[in-house]
């Protein structure tokens, strides 16, 4: 009797979860992918080309299950079994029966490429092969493999036990049945894969970029202090500032990545380092290990807050008429905020912005312009992605407004509800253009066929441990009735005149679609 396709993908899945594994590199990622593997119930093998290497690699997962059982985490009978699951080998001979091998020794093509030949000759042809590579290419790596096919990468974050996301990576001549397999096996170790290509930066390290970048470009350009910038995003239910995020990363691993992004796509500007962070690294600023970068590490440095002046926490002046400008949540929570206030206004739905209008001043959401290029008493505020009252938010008056008003509109914005933290007048403010540059790159990636807008999705939120996924604030974008984000990276398009801030042909296709869906004309 004849078993169909999906018979026997389902036997292959079968068989890879009850291989022996054998793990290669016993550093932290390689000690973190054994750990997951044995809890998971595999047998696992786990050398390093060091001596002793391995065999100091699973003394200390001894003590991180003790500790897992001391803190109540893990029962001891399951430690004690998934620490019997884990062997040290001191010859790779010693693992030639497995059926899945995982790499992560050093980030070096020619040595990852050494070591896949040496591991072809010694196992069996249908024993799987997965690299831990974050950023070197799978196809290049397979290039001189007898069975290219069945290399695939297997991205693991760092902590690997803690961390939920992989990326299973597919090169040019992976089979989809391999890459089927191991995103299966994944789930069962506890994990949520997402599938990509194998492109510059896979999902995560390509779309994050503009989180750091945007940053790094409002502080060369003298917008705010990083600890304003960290306060912003930070409102925007980030863990972390860029700049606090990138001193905990490091600096030289940041830039490094950056380049490294930077140059396997042709230097294209999108990518481009910061000379700011070059800076940085070049005099050993690195972050918290040399106890300095942004911040001063130091014992008893204290850390700068970024706070409103007290004078923008006072009441505003009465206003003849107020105006609630706009349609959608946001103009919903500034009509809501006026009448916790008590105070009278009428509403514009059909205004071409959102906002709020004090006689004959405006106030208003950032559309991607400065405030000096709409003229007059205008000032601008950045995109509040969150409902709380009381957190951090940018806003910037323009060259022509009145000293007045450069008074009233932050205390306008404390009313509102928010902290308001002055910006230099610089397009798009903070939140706006770094999470307008995060959906375009997740855009483009789901366009050149990188991953799929939920793989996008999830992996930003488990990767890097952002408060949503890029096509999540795509959607929650339209609903606050804000600007629509190709219309954001026009507006810094034609301020900074260059490729940067070019819209993805997937996000523009995107915003005509909405467009032509929302006209009266269409609608009629």
């Amino acid at each position: 009797m004849s078993t169909t396709g999906a018979e026997q993908g389902a036997r292959r899945d079968t068989a890879l979860r009850s291989a022996r594994v054998l793990v290669v590199g016993a550093g932290i990622m390689g000690a973190g992918i054994a750990q997951v593997a044995a809890q998971a119930g595999q047998r696992v093998a786990l050398f390093d080309a060091r001596e002793g290497a391995a065999l100091q690699a699973r003394d200390r997962l001894a003590a991180t299950f003790d500790t897992l059982v001391a803190k109540g985490r893990l029962p001891a009978a399951a430690a004690a079994e998934a620490l019997a699951r884990i062997d040290a080998v001191e010859q790779l001979e010693q693992a030639a029966d497995c059926g899945l091998v995982v790499e992560a020794i050093v980030e070096r093509l020619d040595v990852k490429r050494e070591l896949l030949a040496r591991l072809e000759a010694l196992v069996a042809p249908d024993c799987v092969l997965a690299s831990n590579t974050s950023s070197l290419s799978i196809t290049a790596l397979a290039r001189d493999m007898r069975h290219p096919e069945r290399l695939v990468g297997m991205h693991f974050f760092n902590p690997v036990p803690l961390m939920k996301l992989v990326e299973v990576v597919s090169g040019l001549r992976s089979d989809p049945a391999v890459a089927r397999q191991v995103f299966e096996l994944a789930g069962s170790w506890g994990k949520t894969a997402v599938h990509a290509r194998s492109t510059p930066g896979f999902i995560v390290n390509r779309i994050a970029r503009p989180y750091y970048a945007e940053t790094l470009a409002l502080l060369q350009e003298q917008a705010a202090a990083p600890e304003t910038l960290d306060a912003c995003l930070r409102a925007a239910g980030f863990r972390m500032g860029p700049c606090e995020l990138m001193d905990l990363i490091g600096h030289d691993t940041n830039f490094a990545v950056t380049q490294a992004v930077y140059e396997a796509n042709f230097f294209d500007k999108r990518f481009q380092p910061s000379l700011v962070q070059r800076e940085l690294v070049d005099g050993g600023l690195l972050g918290r290990k040399t106890g300095r970068g942004f911040y001063d590490y130091a014992d008893g440095a204290g850390q700068p807050s970024a706070c409103p002046a007290p004078a923008d926490l006072l009441e505003p002046d009465a206003a003849t008429r107020l105006v609630v400008a706009g349609r959608g949540a946001l103009a919903d929570r500034l009509g809501a905020a006026l009448c916790a206030a008590g105070r009278e206004y009428e509403v514009d739905p059909q205004s071409a912005w959102c906002g709020l209008r004090v006689d004959g001043a405006s106030l208003r959401l950032s559309d991607g312009r400065c405030a000096t290029e709409l003229g007059g008493d205008v000032a601008v505020f950045d995109l509040p992605l969150r409902d709380d009252n009381g957190l951090a938010l940018a806003w910037a008056a323009g060259a022509d407004a009145s000293e007045t008003w450069q008074q009233q509109a932050p205390r306008w914005l404390h009313l509102l509800g928010w902290q308001p933290l002055r910006l230099r007048d610089i397009p798009g403010l903070v939140v706006a253009r770094t999470v307008a540059m995060l959906i375009n790159e997740a855009a483009d990636a789901v366009h050149q066929g990188v991953c799929s807008a939920d793989g996008a999705d999830h992996a930003m939120k488990l990767g890097v441990n952002y408060p949503a996924g890029p096509f999540e604030w795509l959607s929650l974008w339209h609903q606050l009735g804000a600007p629509d984000p190709a219309a954001m990276l026009d507006a810094l398009d034609a301020h900074y005149r260059g490729e940067r801030y070019r819209v993805s042909p997937a996000l523009r296709e995107q915003a005509w679609l909405r467009r032509r869906a929302t006209s009266p004309e269409t609608r009629a």
